[in-house]
């Protein structure tokens, strides 16, 4: 079966970037190119400063060269109302003492026992016994706030300290300590990592000033709007977009190959889109994936099937496009096509749970997908009463 999979692109749009012609010629979508003002009309009534909130999604588009038409804007306004209903720098119900759980269940682990009786004495009596941290804590509402008191906390604490001469802090010597024990590690309007972020700052700013402009109105959409739409992927609908951002790029894409693969094998891997193990740094582990082994052990009965060393290598390519070129991913989606006779899925909605000292439950991907796509649909109908596609 000749199916899509087997050629870069298709009739089918690749989500919000570029169209392809059935005759195979690339084409820019014939789509409205919108105002600001017309973009204003599009972002919920309810929000204040609707004209500043479009001014810089187009500057920010111009900026990234992403075209300004009312597929692009509605999948970005809807993840930006779904993660902070457009406030730069939302307040979290209970943030404080989510914080202070969080301290407790960290400090020791993170620092040694050592260190964290240290620290925790800090935070009873530091700055002074009648304002100390762990009340500066229970106060805070927003994120930026918590985050600025937690770099003000480890400066203070590793002056006072000395912390790269105490026992046990040998693997956080020469380490911004701040920065490996916060807990915000998602920012701003929509809440980008800032793991990514630092990997694609705009500016040669430090961690610090890069978290700052990410509580900005322009720098939380920056990161947001990078995140969300500069990456090519031939979804056919926006809402694998939306599972993306929230479980990671090409996750969507990335669970279809486990269901393929769990056809073939007769296996049920979690179809979380994840195909290799990945530390908290997100750099690669050495150990090996249920994916990656159940792969070799399929490819094993089949001399024509790539090696374990060439399945890792193609495996390490699954937050890029790319990873569809290779010859593990072709080789699944054919022997899949060819075992079933149907057409191999390119997406599906990948099952990841959702948790976070920020939220007050579980949720999961399929949840916050959902909900993105229907702010999305109500704000592409607002753009055809207004005529704008």
């Amino acid at each position: 079966m000749n199916s899509y999979h087997h050629i870069r692109f298709s009739c089918l749009m690749a989500f919000s970037l570029l169209t392809i012609s059935c005759d195979g010629q690339l084409t820019m979508p014939q789509e409205k190119t919108l105002s600001i003002e017309q973009i204003a009309k599009l972002i919920p009534s309810r929000v204040k400063e609707r004209s500043s909130w479009a001014n810089d999604i187009v500057q920010i588009s111009q900026q990234l060269k992403i075209e300004k038409n009312a597929e692009n804007m509605c999948t970005i306004i809807a993840v930006v109302d779904q993660e902070s209903n457009f406030v730069a720098d939302p307040v979290v119900a209970g943030l404080g003492e989510k914080a202070i759980r969080e301290i407790n269940e960290r400090l020791e682990k993170k620092l040694g026992k050592q260190m964290a009786n240290y620290f925790e004495n800090m935070l009873k009596t530091r700055p002074t016994p009648e304002n100390n941290y762990l009340s500066q804590i229970r106060k805070v509402k927003t994120e930026r706030e918590l985050d600025q008191l937690y770099r003000e906390m480890f400066d203070y604490y590793s002056k006072q300290y000395h912390v790269s001469l105490l026992a046990g802090a040998a693997k956080l010597a020469g380490q911004d300590i701040a920065e490996q024990f916060n807990p915000i590690t998602t920012l701003g309007s929509m809440q980008v990592h800032i793991r990514y972020a630092k990997a694609n700052k705009r500016s040669f700013i430090n961690i610090h000033n890069l978290r700052d402009d990410m509580y900005t109105q322009n720098g939380g959409l920056y990161y947001g709007i990078h995140r969300l739409m500069m990456y090519p992927a031939q979804y056919d609908k926006p809402l694998y977009r939306f599972a993306d951002y929230n479980s990671g790029m090409y996750s969507s894409r990335n669970a279809a190959f486990q269901k393929m693969l769990n056809t073939l094998a007769n296996e049920q891997l979690d179809l979380d889109g994840d195909l290799l193990l990945y530390d908290k740094d997100g750099d690669v582990k050495l150990q090996k994936s249920g994916t990656e082994i159940t792969l070799i052990q399929y490819f094993s009965t089949d001399p024509t099937a790539p090696p374990a060393r060439t399945i890792r290598s193609d495996l390490k390519q699954e937050k890029t496009q790319d990873f569809e070129d290779t010859t593990t991913y072709q080789y699944v989606v054919k022997h899949y096509e060819k075992q079933t006779g149907q057409e191999a899925p390119y997406a599906i909605m990948p099952k990841v749970i959702i948790s976070g000292p920020k939220l007050s439950r579980d949720y999961n991907t399929n949840w916050f997908a959902s909900r993105v796509n229907g702010r999305y649909l109500r704000c592409m109908s607002q753009a055809k009463r207004l005529k704008l596609n």
